[in-house]
């Protein structure tokens, strides 16, 4: 996901990764079995996991063709296993469009196997065995596994969301960018169907992402190891968490399906749940994260956003002093409302839309005294 790279990168440097080279939307890095595995299961910002199994240029259609026609696509698949094939075409001038590239390429798929077994496998588009995917970029063609069948994001605990649900890797992205690991509380005081709270929890408590799903494209795999997997899932040992995560939201629908989904990712009992206006939340601690994704515009209406924006302001200032505030939005023009300079800013995407996610120091008098007060603190 763009704006996410270098902290998928820390991910997969963590879990064991080698060569990790962050790119645009993509990082890749080499690892063995396992580490595909791990990756599906343990990553909180990645959306896939592709296994790359060849790649080469092409200077026409036919050594396009020629050149799928080659790979031994029986080490991938078996006759009776179904297939798709998923791309992703930029700045091609032979491939118009990602339709075209799949089709070339399923067309190698069943010729080779015709070859081979004088049959061809069936394409599945709905639940397909094995997924392959085609990137091409320009005359540069990579093709790959997808090791992961549905989206990663899907975590598989939401049940019920409200008008705009947060994708919950761009909320553990957003978590795991501003720092928190479950060292201090940390609040969503408008936490809609309860993204951002659940996926805290399921940070602090060091639970996997890919804990409840049911299944990973991986599974389907001729050369799948079961008893790896079960130990790679024995790996992970739970943290400690002895602070608090409060969320509330001020419509009693969204609550109760925060309340929901945070059954379902066995974390209801590490958070506070509560319907209220912000305009009436107090400060729960001395010290918290606060973290936020408030109405835009965009894909939820809202009576008088600029009134919203500046009573978030106006709440962060004069409520909530000595704590970290984090806000999304994809409107420059609302975040300008808030009235608070920001102290970092980075560029993510909520779905097509650009969004900017800032952070605000919250202290008393003015920010100038506090940046002598750091550099003060750092000479002593």
């Amino acid at each position: 996901m763009e704006g996410l790279e270098e902290v998928l990168a820390e991910e997969i440097s963590a879990l064991g990764g080698k060569e990790i080279t962050p790119g645009i939307r993509a990082v890749s890095f080499r690892g063995d079995k396992g580490m595909v595995y791990r990756a599906n299961y343990r990553l909180r910002t990645a959306i896939r996991i592709f296994r790359q199994i060849n790649a080469f240029n092409f200077s026409n259609l036919d050594d396009f063709f020629i050149k799928c026609l080659k790979i031994k696509w029986e080490q991938f698949m078996k006759l009776n296993d179904t297939f798709v094939v998923q791309s992703t075409v930029m700045q091609s001038a032979l491939f118009k469009n990602s339709m075209y590239a799949s089709l070339k390429l399923k067309d190698a798929i069943a010729d080779r196997f015709r070859q081979k077994t004088g049959s061809r496998p069936s394409v599945d588009t709905a639940e397909p065995d094995v997924i392959f995917h085609i990137h091409i970029s320009g005359q540069n063609c990579i093709i790959s596994l997808d090791s992961s069948g549905e989206s990663l994001h899907k975590r598989g605990y939401r049940q019920s969301q409200g008008d705009a649900p947060l994708n919950e890797v761009l909320a553990a992205g957003m978590i795991l960018l501003s720092g928190w690991k479950g060292n201090c509380d940390f609040m969503d005081p408008m936490c809609g169907s309860g993204t951002l709270p659940i996926e805290a929890a399921l940070i602090a408590k060091n639970i996997p992402p890919g804990k409840f799903r049911k299944s990973f494209a991986f599974m389907n795999w001729s050369d799948f190891e079961p008893e790896l997997f079960e130990k790679i899932k024995g790996e992970t040992t739970l943290s400690e968490f002895t602070h608090h995560i409060y969320a509330s939201d001020i419509l009693t629908k969204n609550v109760l399906s925060a309340k929901t989904n945070a059954r379902n990712a066995r974390v209801f009992n590490l958070i506070s749940f509560d319907v209220s206006d912000f305009a009436k939340v107090e400060m729960k601690s001395e010290k918290s994260v606060i973290m936020m994704n408030p109405p835009y515009g965009e894909r939820i209406r809202h009576d008088n956003l600029e009134h919203l924006y500046q009573m978030i302001g106006e709440r962060l200032k004069h409520h909530f002093t000595g704590h970290s505030a984090w806000i999304l939005s994809a409107s420059p023009e609302m975040l300008q409302k808030i009235g608070l300079r920001p102290s970092e800013k980075h560029r993510l995407y909520n779905g097509a839309m650009e969004c900017s996610f800032q952070k605000y120091e919250l202290f008393v008098g003015k920010r100038k005294q506090l940046v002598i007060k750091r550099k003060l603190n750092k000479k002593g």
